[in-house]
């Protein structure tokens, strides 16, 4: 009942935004992580992340009145796009790799265990910037920019206990977390 109530809401916020655009920014509120999530995935930089984040949006927008509701979630319409700006991109750019496998883009499914994936990711991302500043600060740094525990100690100017023990309170309140958005 709840899922039917969510696709209903979603059918209803695209007629909306079609109708008028600056309707979009719920959309885009709504679907930002699970896209971001999607890219990351795939490209694993987070400059390009971001920009090509930032593209599936934009044309999103941009071709939002040629959507057609069919059923099936709007992340799906922009995983599609997300995947077709990918192999775009790897296309233009053979010297950088973006992805494993192009072929991966192209056969992608939109939803499955994929996207059960990018529902738990896009969920990772929120419990993050759930967290306190120095905790979701440090899980930044670490595990996004990769950073080690002293350059981390560095950049925020603690000590590299202070920093694991920051890291060890945010992964046990993120695992709490994720653990009872599972249940």
């Amino acid at each position: 009942m709840k899922a039917l109530r969510k696709e209903a809401d979603e059918r209803l916020l695209i007629e909306e935004a079609q109708k008028d655009p600056t309707r979009f920014a719920e959309l885009y509120e709504n679907n930002f992580e699970r896209v971001y999530a999607y890219v990351v995935r795939r490209v694993g930089d987070r400059t390009e992340t971001e920009d090509l984040t930032s593209e599936v949006f934009h044309h999103a927008l941009a071709n939002l009145r040629r959507f057609e509701w069919r059923g099936i979630p709007f992340a799906a319409w922009l995983f599609r796009i997300a995947a077709n700006l990918i192999a775009d991109r790897w296309q233009q750019s053979n010297r950088e790799h973006l992805v494993d496998d192009p072929e991966q883009i192209e056969s992608a499914p939109a939803g499955g265990v994929e996207f059960e994936e990018v529902e738990r990711r896009a969920t990772l991302f929120s419990l993050v910037d759930m967290l306190p500043v120095e905790q979701r600060r440090v899980v930044v740094l670490r595990f996004v920019e990769q950073k080690s525990i002293k350059e981390v100690a560095q950049e925020i100017r603690k000590t590299e206990g202070a920093v694991k023990q920051l890291q060890f309170r945010a992964l046990s309140s993120l695992r709490a977390r994720l653990e009872g958005a599972d249940a």
